[in-house]
């Protein structure tokens, strides 16, 4: 039998099972309006072949990489100088979060622009809302996936910035960094994030994204004085689809063929020129003289907060993230009807313009912004009383240098702190004057070395006021080869 024949016989045993061909050419078949076959109708399209070049680069990238705190950064240390293409694999991937990113936001500016989010498919618009949030979430979760020192540094900071909410940022930070720290567990969840739970819910809201517009049919190009109102549009829109309607395909659909062909050849061609992002430096918490820079989809959110006056990044970061996503799925309730021709809303063209406009601007901004946000989640936590009270001027002095250095973002003391680090309590039990001079100057374990960051001085005082934290009933630790100090000889400030 000629393969042909086969192939045929074989499809035709699918097909009695599955009836697939009905259903293809139903959807291929669905009328719109001659006006939806526009060049303006493509992004969104495009931005699905993207997401399914997603899937597939990512599952190859899947095979060679390796989620954990050791291997992470090795092993794309491996795809970029080893993997035959590796590195052109991993590019492509990381271009295509960018274009993935970038298509999304002028897919849903086209849709806000032509009034497609008014009745009825406001439910449309939610599910795309829905859509570009686990988008951005990808792309952050992959930037996070490289792990090296700017993924490992700017995770911190978003950490210190989910710590600033009241209640329950403490909770936030445990739940996104499996821990108070960043550790194997914490590169674990943002795999799983980033390959198995927002995948997830993409293709679950692309199905219900894509049903929704078969459902309710493409938006037609809007002509300035069509008002939409709740009792007439159905009518009124099938009765445009019945008189000036084609098949989608191949009248509407070649042009998101040759559109999305377009934009998959300027992807090949941008990642064989420009290569994969990093890694760059191998992670390492010793290091802190680090300017973390996120990825291009947040470099204008980085250059906000760096051009904002320090007090109000606390409030704006709290708030405003919260208050623009809150207006973006309240959008089809508030404006469900009415005028849906951009020449009509003028006011809704100066948003797009002015959104496109501020965000370009910063991106820009943001290649070259400084920025090193107030991590002061618990420094502004005043130093308990029976820590200081009977102190000398010395130790005082270490007291105050504990609290605007920030130390308590990390150590706790009295119960009030952060949990990267042990609390101080009782640290002059476990570490000697000596051993915590060397802690302080050249780190360890999860900790930097702040031995540029102080003064000899500075450090004086600080181990002063540290040497004191032990209970009174115990000796502070000391040396081995030093004699032992009756307790009567110790310290009179101790303070337990």
């Amino acid at each position: 039998m000629p393969l042909r024949d086969r192939l045929r016989t074989v499809g035709e045993w699918f097909e009695v099972r599955l009836g697939l061909s009905s259903t293809v050419s139903e959807i291929a078949r669905h009328p719109v309006p001659r006006s939806s076959a526009s060049w303006w109708y493509v992004f969104g399209s495009a931005t699905f072949v993207i997401f399914i070049m997603q899937i597939v680069t990512g599952i190859c990238l899947a095979t060679v990489y390796t989620p954990s705190a050791e291997g992470a950064w090795s092993s794309l240390i491996y795809l970029n100088y080893t993997q035959p293409l590796g590195w052109y694999l991993r590019a492509l991937h990381g271009w295509g979060s960018d274009f993935m990113v970038g298509l999304m936001f002028v897919h849903m500016a086209q849709v806000y622009l032509f009034g497609a989010y008014k009745y009825p498919r406001e439910l449309t618009w939610i599910a795309g809302c829905v859509l570009l949030l686990c988008t951005l979430g990808m792309a952050f979760t992959g930037q996070v996936l490289r792990f090296d020192q700017d993924a490992y540094w700017g995770l911190g900071i978003g950490a210190s910035i989910v710590g600033r909410f009241p209640f329950v940022g403490f909770k936030l930070v445990h739940l996104i960094l499996g821990g108070p720290i960043i550790a194997a567990e914490t590169l674990s969840r943002f795999f799983a994030l980033h390959v198995f739970v927002i995948p997830g819910i993409l293709i679950g809201f692309v199905a219900l994204h894509l049903f929704l517009v078969l459902k309710l049919g493409i938006n037609e190009y809007p002509m300035p004085g069509r008002i939409v109102t709740r009792e007439n549009y159905l009518q009124e829109y099938e009765t445009t689809v019945t008189s000036d309607g084609e098949p989608f395909f191949p009248f509407a659909a070649q042009k998101d063929m040759v559109f999305a062909g377009v934009i998959i050849f300027t992807l090949i061609i941008v990642a064989a020129v420009f290569g994969p992002f990093g890694p760059n430096g191998q992670p390492d918490p010793t290091i802190i003289q680090t300017v973390p820079r996120p990825d291009f989809f947040f470099l204008w959110l980085f250059a906000a907060f760096a051009l904002l006056p320090p007090w109000s990044e606390t409030f704006l970061m709290i708030a405003g993230p919260p208050v623009v996503i809150a207006i973006l799925f309240a959008l089809p309730l508030i404006s469900g009807t009415g005028e849906k021709s951009w020449r009509r809303r003028p006011f809704s063209v100066v948003i797009v313009i002015l959104a496109f406009t501020t965000i370009g601007t910063l991106t820009w901004l943001g290649l070259s912004s400084p920025w090193s946000p107030e991590m002061d989640a618990w420094s502004q936590a005043p130093t308990p009383v029976e820590y200081i009270k009977g102190r000398t001027p010395l130790e005082l002095q270490g007291a105050v240098l504990m609290q605007s250095k920030q130390c308590r973002n990390c150590h706790s003391l009295g119960g009030q702190g952060g949990q990267r680090g042990p609390a101080l309590d009782d640290v002059a039990t476990r570490l000697t004057p000596d051993q915590i001079v060397r802690q302080i100057i050249q780190g360890g374990g999860n900790m930097p070395a702040y031995g540029k960051n102080l003064s000899p001085a500075e450090v004086n005082a600080i181990v002063a006021f540290l040497n004191t934290m032990h209970p009174h009933s115990e000796l502070g630790a000391r040396n081995s080869a030093s004699p032992a100090q009756p307790i009567s000889d110790s310290v009179d400030s101790d303070h337990h």
